[in-house]
This record gives C-alpha cells, structure tokens and sequence, in this order.
C-alpha cells in the first residue's frame, strides 16, 4: 500500500510532466498557511498571557475566566487570594487570570 502510494505521488499524471512534486508543494504550501495563521499567532497570544500573569502584583485587579471579579491580596507560587466584593476571599490558580480588571472595575471599597 505505502510503496503504491509512493509511486502515484512520483508518477507524472497524464498530460503534466512532476506532477507528484506539485503534490508535496501544494502540501508544504498548506502547512506553511496553518502555520502562519493558526499556529503562531495562538503561540503568540498564549506568551504574551504567561507573561501578563507574571507580572501580576498585589493590589491588582483582575477578571478570572469565570468572570470573578476582584483585587490581588496575596500572591503564591501557583495561587493568587483576591478579595471579590463584600471583602469576600477566594483562592484561585494564576492559570484562571483572565485579563486585566482595573478598567472594567471601578473603585471597589
């Protein structure tokens, strides 16, 4: 079966001279196009949140991806405690950090 496969691949096609290395062009193409537009920008995107979630410090605010909204009290090696509102506290994994709360917050009291 795979030997079969190799020779339709090598084989010219009727009328067309290299026709199986269009093939594996036409192929390299499409995974270079994956890569460029699927591939690195979600890498990209996953850097740039690590990096944001490392640069949080306390007295932040933040929105989990829950959409808990609070303000950084303590800060551990893989936790965060936020006080949410009602001076309510809560232990979260850095991983659930969303995005940053300070513009959708306001001034919590």
């Amino acid at each position: 079966m795979n030997q079969s496969l190799f020779l339709l691949f090598m084989q010219p096609g009727e009328g067309k001279e290299g026709g199986g290395y269009m093939s594996f062009l036409w192929l390299f193409l499409i995974i270079i196009v994956f890569y460029l537009f699927f591939i690195r920008p979600q890498m990209k995107k996953s850097k740039d949140q690590k990096k944001y979630r490392e640069s949080l410090k306390k007295g932040d605010k933040i929105i989990t991806i829950g959409g808990i909204h609070g303000k950084i009290i303590e800060i551990a090696e893989r936790t965060f405690i936020i006080e949410v509102e009602g001076q309510n506290r809560l232990k979260i994994e850095k991983s659930a950090v969303a995005m940053d709360g300070s513009a959708q917050l306001g001034d919590q009291k």
